[in-house]
């Protein structure tokens, strides 16, 4: 393992993201987390998009009503479904550290098919890390190619 990887995987971004969360599931549950975001904005949360690097510093106040703001539409328009179920929060109440899942690339959010799909973006008050590093995907798709086509023995 890398010592930048290594780093990665002892860090309280990476245990906070692998704790327990709690899907949004209902359209309004979301108007209410998103409300509850707005108020804490100034608390110095950090918005990363999974695959670009990680910020260095918390967004400002407007960066992240703003991000809220478009995240929250696309969400709506690309996930044409009546609930939500792509948004996760660790206390959807006080939250500190939240999921949002890309809908245009779900595959299975929960890890029910074995495979880890991570979100398309996170919201949290600790410094994230870069998560394709930490967590990097299974060869299984690959694999299922390779045998499928019967390249790469």
């Amino acid at each position: 393992m890398s010592e930048t990887r290594s780093r990665q995987t002892d860090s309280p971004y990476l245990a906070a993201f692998q704790g327990g969360f709690s899907g949004v599931l209902r359209w309004h549950q979301l108007d209410a987390l998103w409300e509850r975001l707005r108020a804490r904005a100034g608390e110095g949360w950090y918005v990363y998009a999974v695959g670009e690097p990680p910020p260095a510093s918390p967004a400002d106040a407007e960066s992240l009503l703003r991000f809220i703001d478009e995240v929250d539409a696309l969400l709506r328009r690309e996930h044409d479904e009546d609930y939500c179920g792509v948004v996760y929060g660790d206390d959807l109440t006080q939250p500190r550290f939240v999921k949002i899942y890309d809908p245009n690339h779900l595959g299975s959010s929960c890890g029910s098919s074995g495979l880890r799909v991570l979100p398309g973006w996170t919201l949290s008050l600790i410094p994230p890390v870069d998560l394709p590093e930490a967590l990097p995907q299974t060869g299984s798709r690959r694999r299922w190619w390779q045998k499928l086509f019967g390249s790469g023995k």
